[in-house]
């Protein structure tokens, strides 16, 4: 039997995703950089941003109640821990990421009843196969969804670097590795580590000048290639991040047979993953885990795997699966060539 309580707990969660609008328009505007100098005036603020003064107060009022900015006097208002994390120069931005789930994903999962009814993504549901080769029609999209990558994985490396030693590499390729966000920083923390970042085209400048800031250009290098077609054997252990729950399974284990066909009988592949539980529960962290898995349908066609299914797919592809490590919200998949 129903109660209020239950019925208003509910029309919360019916309501999430006004906070998200409002976490988007503060991203737009740069609050957050505006507000890293310091408690400013709504007048100050709506001067900044060209917005109406008024508005910005109520908007203010909103962005106050969910923790992003805290209000300190009559009208002025200073930005909390967590709303720096908006600023775009901060060390753990996900302002990219706000701008990304406004823009693309919460537009793209309004037609998620159509997915469900026909199992089909988005992409598929307008007649494209690859929903990256129908993102990648729009440079502007495409932009977005790389600052937004970068930034994810940004949250994620610490964890990483925590969870896994490196030491025993010699040469790591990062496939799928973009912009080399992710083996930059096993660089920098293996001073004898060489490395590969392996990805389209459209990802060697960007890495290129990511490498040299970062100044492990002289042992990582990036290479162009198709994962699907073939990796280059040129490296001890591979590490992908977040591309196998792109894919269904017949499109990871091509993946991850050209990965086996790349390494040595002694190599190492490395998968940083969500893992689902087996069953559930009502946790933040199920709950993201799932959420994530709604968004792979809708989106690429993949999906978030328990650790059964990454062993059987694993299996499929002439791996053994060795080691879980817990990587914070994510985990280090440690396999080795059966």
């Amino acid at each position: 039997m129903s109660s209020q309580v239950s019925a208003l707990r509910l029309f919360d969660l019916i309501q999430s995703q006004r906070v998200t609008a409002v976490i988007y328009v503060a991203a737009r505007l740069g609050l957050a950089e505006l507000l890293s100098y310091g408690p400013q005036t709504v007048g100050k603020l709506a001067k900044a941003t060209g917005a109406d003064e008024r508005s910005l107060g109520r908007l203010l009022t909103a962005l106050s109640t969910i923790g992003i900015c805290s209000r300190t006097g009559e009208d002025r208002y200073a930005l909390t821990d967590m709303g720096a994390c908006l600023d775009s120069s901060g060390k753990h931005s996900v302002k990219g990421w706000a701008i990304l789930e406004a823009e693309l994903i919460s537009k793209s999962w309004s037609g998620m009843l159509e997915s469900i009814m026909t199992g089909k993504t988005a992409a598929q549901l307008q007649g494209v196969d690859d929903s990256f080769e129908l993102m990648g029609r729009t440079p502007e999209i495409v932009d977005k969804f790389n600052v937004a990558m970068v930034e994810l994985t940004r949250l994620v490396t610490p964890n990483v670097l925590q969870s896994y030693d490196f030491s025993g590499i010699s040469h790591l390729m990062d496939v799928g590795g973009g912009s080399g966000e992710l083996l930059g920083a096993i660089a920098q923390q293996n001073r004898k580590l060489r490395g590969t970042v392996f990805d389209l085209p459209r990802c060697a400048e960007a890495a290129g000048k990511h490498l040299q800031q970062i100044g492990v250009s002289d042992r990582v290098e990036f290479v162009a290639g198709d994962f699907f077609k073939s990796i280059p054997a040129v490296a001890d252990a591979v590490i992908l991040k977040s591309i196998i729950h792109d894919w269904n399974d017949d499109r990871s284990i091509s993946i991850l047979r050209n990965c086996r066909q790349a390494l040595p009988s002694n190599g190492k592949l490395l998968l940083v993953e969500r893992l689902m539980p087996e069953k559930p529960t009502a946790t933040d962290e199920d709950k993201a885990h799932a959420m994530s898995d709604l968004n792979m349908m809708r989106g690429p066609g993949g999906c978030e795997r328990t650790e059964r299914q990454y062993r059987e797919l694993l299996e499929q592809s002439g791996f053994a699966l060795v080691k879980v490590n817990p990587a914070g919200r994510f985990n280090l998949i440690e396999a080795r060539p059966a």
